[in-house]
């Protein structure tokens, strides 16, 4: 079956009535709650790897087993209509993608198995008891450890040695949004002055980063949010505007025109997720599952964009860089 078939397959939103699920035998159920909407390339590329995660597993879509899918598109009132809406189908495990998502599962039921990918803080949301042993419903995949976000301040100030101010693009409503920014504030070293900007309201936000700019020698860090995944257009539309150079904790900001990223594969998450789903139809717990944490980091930098801000690379930080972006 071709990629795009999976897709449609897929994300057409196949619904088991309960009656009919008793005629199916051995099918087997999988909802999935998705952060973003359907008609992106990065949530089409995250939806056909974890088929293809599935499909390396044994598991095959309208064979052995069926997939509902629901997308929520970052907004918060589907989220828990979505997770309402997955539970009452009695699937034998979800997928959640983002903590928004799995909270919403989480709170819906403390029984089906669940199994999240990017999520930074699943002890401190209260998802988990622990990374090592979770012990209840949920385990999976965190995006990143809360360290990662010093790492980005450090970039930040390496593409632009001038840098003396930094504003943190951060959801302060959230445990992970209040930690990458303590990680951030935690480096200390740099000389680098830190303010922070809460992504609530679009227009809120661009008056923030606008009124910012108008003072030099300054940059922006993005951290991770549900604003951001949902929204990426409009955050790197604002750092451009603004022309200050952004640093980013995903590539598809760069994708878009962002100026540089540092942070894992996102897409990647959702195959290895495909392993834990696995796993949990075939007989383990999700409570015996650790939640795991990225094994590698990719430095991504757009060439042309450090152009038009006139910025030089330094020739160590393009040697470093896993991908390049140049026209």
């Amino acid at each position: 079956m071709k990629r795009r078939e999976f897709i449609t397959l897929v994300g057409g939103g196949i619904t088991w009535p309960l009656a009919a699920r008793a005629q199916q035998g051995g099918m087997r159920h999988v909802g999935l709650l998705m952060n973003t909407s359907a008609e992106t390339p990065e949530s089409q590329s995250r939806l056909a790897l974890f088929v293809q995660g599935l499909r390396e597993a044994g598991w095959v879509d309208g064979r052995n087993i069926q997939i509902e899918t629901r997308w929520a598109a970052g907004d918060p009132g589907r989220f828990h209509k979505y997770a309402a809406e997955l539970v009452a189908l009695a699937p034998d495990v979800l997928l959640a993608s983002t903590t928004p998502a799995v909270t919403a599962l989480h709170q819906a039921t403390r029984s089906i198995p669940i199994v999240f990918v990017g999520v930074v803080d699943p002890v401190g949301s209260g998802l988990v008891a622990s990374l090592a042993r979770p012990g209840g419903n949920a385990t999976g995949f965190v995006v990143f450890e809360y360290a990662l976000a010093a790492k980005w301040l450090e970039l930040l100030k390496e593409i632009a040695p001038g840098l003396t101010r930094a504003a943190v693009l951060r959801d302060p409503t959230i445990a992970a949004g209040i930690g990458q920014f303590a990680a951030i504030q935690a480096t200390g070293s740099t000389g680098v002055e830190l303010s922070a900007i809460d992504l609530r309201d679009a227009n809120e936000i661009e008056q923030a980063v606008a009124a910012f700019a108008r003072i030099a020698n300054g940059g922006l860090i993005v951290t991770a949010s549900e604003f951001g995944a949902t929204h990426p257009d409009i955050i790197t539309g604002f750092a451009a505007r603004s022309r200050l150079p952004t640093v980013y904790p995903f590539a598809y900001f760069v994708r878009l025109g962002g100026l540089m990223s540092y942070g894992p594969d996102l897409a990647e998450g959702f195959l290895h997720a495909a392993s834990y789903v696995d796993r949990i139809l075939k007989g383990e717990k999700p409570a015996d599952l650790p939640v795991q944490a990225p094994t590698k980091y990719e430095l991504m930098i757009n060439l042309k964009t450090a152009k038009v801000l006139g910025l030089a690379v330094p020739q160590s930080l393009l040697a470093r860089a896993d991908k390049i972006v140049e026209e």
